[in-house]
């Protein structure tokens, strides 16, 4: 239940608004000086499904929509095979702001960011949490006591994880980050094959907000 009486969309304003003017993050002057924007989230404040990348690249720089280049492309078709629509559900990273040359984020990164993320899920209270990529599936599973579990993302990708959170039962579902089928085009296969778990969990929620 979204805190303080106020509206979820309310809550995720606030987020953004306080990631708009993190002027102690390590990215806020890579961002200023390239005119970037920070890259929240999107989709629906009620999402039973929340997918959770790493960091935005360019294009999401550019616009401020997480996943809206290539990987973005290859997640919209995935969704689509198992008839998931892209506005039902929730997309964010854990940083907010790009790093220079779409580099893996640094722990000083994750460190700041990942707050914000955290208060996200709180807002959202999802049933599913869906992690691309294996800097979102580490931070994810150790969020949530699973430390002792994590794998190699090639061992982990596509196994359930349940827990319980203040908010109720959570499924943490890792997956390949949909960048790996640029490089790599046999791995579309067992992304697909993963994404068919994800039909299972998914209850449509029809209304799309942004923070």
């Amino acid at each position: 239940m979204a805190k303080n009486k106020k509206s979820k969309t309310a809550l995720m304003r606030e987020i953004r608004d306080e990631v708009v003017n993190l002027t102690s993050s390590p990215l806020y002057e890579f961002r200023t000086e390239n005119g970037y924007l920070p890259v929240l989230g999107e989709g629906s404040h009620d999402a039973s499904i929340m997918f959770i990348g790493e960091g935005p690249g360019l294009n999401e720089a550019k616009t401020g929509r997480p996943f809206c280049g290539a990987a973005g492309k290859i997640l919209d078709q995935l969704l689509e095979d198992v008839h998931i629509p892209r506005c039902e559900i929730y997309i964010t990273n854990i940083i907010k702001d790009r790093p220079p040359q779409n580099r893996d984020p640094l722990p000083a990164e994750i460190e700041i960011y990942a707050p914000f993320l955290d208060r996200q899920i709180e807002i959202i209270e999802p049933k599913v949490i869906a992690t691309l990529g294996r800097y979102a599936m580490v931070y994810v599973m150790e969020k949530f006591g699973l430390d002792a579990q994590i794998e190699p993302i090639s061992t982990a990708h596509g196994k359930e994880y349940g827990v319980q959170t203040l908010f109720g039962s959570l499924i943490i579902i890792p997956l390949y980050h949909p960048a790996v089928v640029i490089y790599n085009n046999k791995m579309l296969g067992a992304l697909r094959e993963d994404f068919k778990k994800l039909e299972t969990y998914h209850k449509g929620v029809p209304n799309k907000t942004k923070p």
